[in-house]
């Protein structure tokens, strides 16, 4: 299925890229959440006059990514605090909503979603290295810092 993007879209094109992607992914992903639209006729003449507007609010937002990434690098290490057992086992577990709780208490606005944990929960008292997605093109590590305490 021929689509075109109306956004930059991770590892398959930029703005206004036509590629083709399998139906269940245009109909279940890209269609619903906006990213793309069917490659019509019709609908290459609409975004071709819709072209400068999309262009615009791409550039916005990477600029609004890059001045959340400055906040999140001037804040330092983030200190967690969580009941933990002699050995520095954790009861429970540290997951993305806990952490983006912590950047917010902060100060720093991170959402759920944008908390990369590819090694999955915390489970131990230490330091550790959090990836934080905020836009395509936008990437930022925080440290945090988990230590044992109620």
């Amino acid at each position: 299925m021929d689509v075109i993007l109306l956004e930059k879209v991770g590892s398959l094109g930029a703005l206004g890229d036509k590629v083709t992607v399998k139906p269940g992914y245009a109909r279940n992903y890209l269609l619903p959440t906006g990213k793309a639209k069917p490659a019509t006729a019709a609908n290459l003449a609409e975004f071709e006059a819709m072209r400068a507007e999309l262009e615009r609010q791409a550039a916005e937002s990477l600029a609004a990514a890059e001045a959340r990434k400055a906040e999140i690098e001037a804040i330092g290490p983030v200190t967690l605090l969580s009941r933990a057992g002699t050995e520095g086992r954790l009861f429970g577990s540290i997951g993305p909503r806990q952490i983006a709780e912590a950047v917010m208490a902060i100060g720093v606005e991170v959402e759920r979603k944008e908390v990369r944990m590819p090694e999955g929960p915390i489970r131990t008292v230490g330091e550790y290295q959090i990836g934080l997605h905020l836009h395509t093109d936008v990437d930022v590590s925080v440290q945090l810092n988990v230590e044992a305490g109620e």
